[in-house]
């Protein structure tokens, strides 16, 4: 199977044009595809008719196919993509304002089986490839005319799948969406969310690009996390705890922390000052997600009054936030997407 070009670096494309073309051609072609959106080699026009062709016969530009989209009723899209070998994955449209945040997979399915996560019930099928991931988030501006109009883009791998257990293809994904001659987003505008695999953090940090970290905290206490992430049996909360202390932060940059609250399991006072015990010695903020229930997960979303409780709680120590849920009716909010809901 040949290599799309959606995924390359500039020193992929040299190579895939071959030694006999002269240098700027891999810039146009990296141009194209990653600032002007081009779908297909037709659309550069800037390359020699015989040479578009000999290009397209070699390498497809590897765009996923739209398989079905999905529209809330609160302006959120799900959409439903298909890969090159039939796999599908989701991605997730969030518009609010003059902000668009595109919610893209990093795996077909997770190995993690957060048992509060209808991804979950899927199992991992595999991992993306750079070109996957990039593809999403060109796939998506592209359908809805995305920095057009000099709005702002925040990129979040918070779908399907973990990460960190993906990272040369997650870091070489950044770094296209990153260069500044290439998609040209701003470093403070890509986030990756992790379950805490401790071992990828410190290799994450010692990346001279990279996209800000989110971990997966969900639990005050070993046992709770290791019954709610059975993952984290291996990565002790000890052990993620000083892999935060020594992250590398940047300037102005913050370790955050997302919270799932499940009625009754990790929602009391007690779980809240467990939570400011653990991040006090960190620079740190807290997401706190009251849980967006799905089909097969045994937990129950908590009371409106509880979730205000327990971030006046956190937020005298450190800056907290409840994230509003988007796409709801469509099975796009965090911990929702499983290709099977709502088809």
């Amino acid at each position: 199977m040949s290599q799309p070009l959606v995924g390359m670096d500039l020193t992929d494309l040299r190579e895939a044009i071959g030694p006999d073309q002269p240098g700027y051609r891999a810039r146009q072609i990296y141009d194209a595809i990653y600032r002007k959106h081009a779908a297909d080699l037709v659309q550069i026009s800037t390359l020699p008719a015989r040479m578009r062709e000999e290009l397209a016969a070699q390498h497809p530009v590897g765009l996923p196919e739209i398989a079905r989209r999905f529209d809330s009723a609160d302006g959120t899209l799900r959409y439903l993509l298909r890969l090159e070998d039939g796999r599908m994955v989701e991605t997730v449209l969030m518009p609010e304002g003059e902000r668009d945040t595109i919610c893209i997979s990093s795996q077909v399915g997770c190995p993690v089986d957060c048992k509060f996560c209808m991804t979950a019930l899927m199992g991992l099928e595999r991992s993306l490839t750079a070109g996957e991931i990039v593809g999403q988030v060109l796939l998506v501006a592209r359908e809805n005319q995305l920095r057009q109009d000099g709005g702002r883009l925040n990129i979040v791998m918070m779908g399907q799948g973990e990460p960190l257990l993906n990272l040369p293809n997650v870091i070489k994904a950044t770094r296209i969406l990153l260069d500044p001659e290439g998609f040209a987003l701003s470093p403070r505008r890509i986030t990756v969310s992790t379950a805490g695999i401790v071992p990828k953090i410190a290799e994450l940090g010692r990346e001279p690009v990279r996209p800000k970290l989110a971990i997966s905290l969900n639990a005050s206490t070993e046992e709770q996390r290791q019954a709610l992430i059975p993952i984290t049996r291996k990565y002790h909360l000890k052990d993620l705890m000083d892999a935060c202390k020594r992250y590398p932060l940047r300037p102005c940059e913050k370790l955050t922390f997302e919270y799932v609250l499940l009625r009754g399991v990790n929602d009391s006072d007690a779980d809240a000052r467990r939570v400011v015990k653990l991040l006090a010695n960190l620079n740190a903020k807290v997401n706190l997600i009251a849980l967006n229930p799905g089909p097969e997960i045994p937990f129950a979303k908590p009371e409106p009054e509880r979730v205000a409780a327990f971030q006046q709680m956190v937020r005298r120590s450190m800056p907290c936030f409840v994230r509003k849920p988007r796409g709801l009716d469509i099975f796009a909010a965090c911990g929702q997407l499983n290709r099977n809901a709502g088809v």
